[in-house]
């Protein structure tokens, strides 16, 4: 039996520092931030994953995306969520911002392998939703929704081409494999 208590509680925290706190929109669009982390959550919890990997789901932009006077950080989370949480936000968060987004790209990719199952299955979450918003966004909108992203197109699909990968590589058996395999696909139809 899932800890319903405490995924609601993590839905407030993340509804606080997306919405509440920076009416955070999607990249290019309207959208509230806060659909993001319900959507990776509800993919988690679509293929089983227990509370805490849930809940990190719903929280894992909360570190990265915080603003400055409500800065969330690791030791909050933990002494709200627990130390599982707490360690599974860490590890999809990118900590230095002050770096170029291809070394940001490029940290993050080399992190997966050191990432757990229910890391991968964090990541592979948020990918999903992300990369599903971004070909529904492309086939609407076509090319000049990569004008909204920190890189070019080329980067960028080559960044989620190598990144689908690692995450295969790592955990071949991951319950998302099927889901990254077909996106990937779809992003190389969209590259030329």
């Amino acid at each position: 039996m899932k800890d319903l208590a405490k995924i609601q509680r993590a839905i407030k925290f993340a509804i606080k520092t997306h919405e509440v706190y920076q009416k955070q929109k999607r990249k290019g669009k309207d959208i509230s931030y806060i659909t993001h982390p319900l959507t990776v959550g509800i993919l988690l919890s679509s293929i089983g994953a227990d509370e805490e990997v849930i809940c990190a789901g719903i929280l894992h932009d909360t570190i990265e995306d915080s603003i400055a006077e409500k800065k969330v950080t690791f030791e909050m989370l933990e002494e709200r969520f627990g130390k599982k949480v707490a360690q599974l936000v860490l590890s999809v968060t990118e900590t230095d911002k002050s770096l170029s987004w291809h070394e940001r790209k490029s940290q993050a990719l080399q992190h997966i392998k050191t990432f757990s199952h229910d890391a991968i299955l964090l990541k592979s979450a948020d990918i999903i939703n992300n990369l599903t918003e971004l070909l529904d966004d492309h086939a609407k909108r076509g090319e000049k929704i990569f004008d909204t992203f920190n890189a070019p197109k080329k980067q960028k699909i080559k960044n989620i081409l190598e990144t689908n990968a690692e995450l295969l590589e790592c955990w071949p058996e991951n319950p998302f494999a099927l889901q990254l395999e077909a996106l990937s696909e779809k992003v190389r139809q969209i590259s030329s």
